[in-house]
């Protein structure tokens, strides 16, 4: 499955540099940065737990005063001068950028076992989670090594039949001529879903122009809702060439920001993370919040381990990651593994 997924990278990689026009210059004052996500079990040859997620997302350009307003000439200018006046837009120092985002996203988590249509008691309950999430991003730049970024999202969606977990998944097991899922008939009932999410990463990065490097990103959070409620801490760790001054291409995750400006030329880099959370509450495994329903025990702590490659040319940008989290219920007889694949692109 590994080698599968180096074949399907190399192959974007190619895709990605014919697209990119040859010596064309690249637009860097202030890029709007379009990412797609894709994440599923059947890369690691599995069809269960977290079985699949997608979210496409629209960074804005640096909404700040000062930025470069070619850019942003497709936000209405009245909300431009609504946005200049707010205190901590309006005096924030230069070097701090402010971005806007947009995302539509979908989860779809099954039990192991597929195949039988009665209630499965002692694992996972059938859910589907279809949402939206408007999230603002603060960048700073402190000191030459160290950037800081903090991101506030609120998540607004619908858990349950109407988030078309289960029509979703039957499309994909039809095109793949894989056996359909037979026990969505037990999934969690329609919930509206809230959430508030609040992360902040440091990175710490060498003051070099290019060439070999390594840099290290912390990132420390919190989220509230009904979906989820937990702490959240992490790191990553990212080696190889013309490593961009960037927070790097996270999991699908609340507050989990793709944020990378486009450079001139190739870069690439290798990566090792890991995201621990302290888990509150999961209505994944907890259940419906107002009625009865299928649930079972959670693990209070739960890691998300990850590595992988991502490599930039001019505004494209593509991520490869394995991922193996840790069991999140005290039934589950094993930890769970996915692949991630992440493209960006900047214009």
């Amino acid at each position: 499955m590994i080698l599968n997924l180096m074949r399907l990278f190399l192959f974007m990689l190619l895709v990605m540099v014919g697209l990119a026009s040859p010596g064309a210059a690249i637009a860097v004052d202030n890029p709007w940065i379009h990412t797609l996500f894709f994440e599923n079990d059947l890369f690691t040859g599995t069809d269960s737990d977290y079985t699949n997620g997608v979210k496409y997302s629209i960074i804005s350009p640096d909404l700040s005063p000062r930025a470069p307003q070619r850019r942003t000439m497709q936000i209405p200018r009245k909300v431009l001068n609504v946005l200049h006046q707010v205190p901590f837009i309006k005096n924030a120092p230069p070097e701090t950028a402010h971005r806007a985002e947009l995302a539509l996203g979908q989860n779809i988590f099954t039990p192991r076992d597929t195949a039988r249509s009665e209630l499965i008691e002692d694992d996972r309950p059938y859910a589907g989670y279809t949402y939206i999430a408007t999230s603002f991003h603060r960048i700073s730049d402190i000191g030459e090594l160290r950037s800081q970024m903090d991101t506030l999202e609120v998540q607004f969606g619908i858990v349950g039949p109407s988030s078309l977990g289960e029509e979703a998944q039957t499309l994909i097991h039809r095109i793949r001529g894989l056996d359909l899922p037979k026990g969505w008939d037990n999934q969690l009932e329609d919930e509206p879903a809230l959430g508030v999410i609040f992360e902040r990463k440091w990175l710490f990065h060498p003051p070099l122009k290019g060439g070999w490097m390594a840099d290290t990103i912390l990132h420390a959070g919190l989220a509230l809702g009904n979906v989820m409620t937990y702490v959240n801490a992490g790191l990553e760790i990212r080696a190889g060439w013309n490593v961009p001054r960037s927070f790097g291409v996270s999991l699908i995750r609340p507050a989990g920001s793709a944020w990378n400006s486009p450079g001139a030329g190739l870069s690439w880099y290798l990566f090792g993370a890991v995201n621990g959370r302290g888990v509150v509450r999961d209505i994944f495994l907890d259940g419906s919040s107002f009625r009865d329903s299928h649930s079972v025990d959670k693990k209070p702590w739960v890691a998300d381990i990850s590595g992988g490659i991502t490599a930039s040319y001019e505004r494209f940008t593509v991520s490869l990651a394995y991922n193996l989290r840790t069991r999140e219920f005290d039934l589950q007889p094993d930890k769970h593994k996915f692949g991630s694949v992440v493209l960006s692109y900047a214009f």
